[in-house]
């Protein structure tokens, strides 16, 4: 009975510590009156545009904006 407990004990920290950590970076959402709420980096952001950060949210940094080519006229 013993060995069983080891070995399921083992098993069980071998399945905590080898998961890949997560990615998403844990930010807040931030709520103003008469606003819906945004999820946003951190309370520090969120207390500068005059919100309140009420519940934690997965923050995901904004994609940069991908710049337009335009196809040149040929004359």
């Amino acid at each position: 009975m013993r060995k069983i407990v080891v070995v399921a004990g083992l098993l069980v920290a071998a399945a905590m510590f080898s998961s890949t950590p997560a990615k998403a970076w844990v930010g807040c959402v931030c709520v103003k009156l008469g606003a819906p709420g945004v999820c946003m980096r951190g309370p520090v952001e969120c207390a500068g545009t005059g919100g309140a950060c009420l519940l934690p949210c997965d923050y995901a940094e904004p994609k940069p904006a991908k710049a337009s080519h335009k196809k040149k006229k040929k004359m």
